[in-house]
């Protein structure tokens, strides 16, 4: 049988693993194309992370950006990038498709 003493503290580091993840009053925000979708999590213009993720799960080159920050592609169906970027000037984050070397969707942004 578990201690209740350890049992205690396994529940507190948990809530507070919960509590670091995400800030207080970080928005959540979704926008999808016809082939993708653009999630960001952000508060004011602090731009936390952004996801890009086809709709068909099929993969592609994907790629962020959102003032000045530009993303590499990445050959996957879904990528996160780790921005933790504030950028005063800049409302939007989009995000783009390519497959074989053709521009399938681009230009498909949140408001931030």
């Amino acid at each position: 049988m578990i201690n209740m003493r350890k049992l205690a503290t396994l529940l507190a580091a948990g809530t507070l693993s919960l509590i670091a993840a995400a800030p207080a009053n970080a928005a959540v925000h979704t926008q999808c194309g016809q082939y993708i979708c653009v999630m960001t999590a952000h508060h004011n213009r602090f731009v936390q992370d952004i996801t890009v993720q086809t709709r068909d799960g099929n993969s592609g080159n994907l790629r962020a950006y959102w003032g000045e920050f530009r993303s590499g592609r990445v050959a996957a169906a879904s990528h996160r990038w780790a921005v933790g970027y504030e950028q005063a000037n800049a409302s939007l984050v989009c995000g783009a498709l390519e497959r074989d070397g053709r521009v399938i969707e681009d230009g498909i942004c949140v408001t931030i």
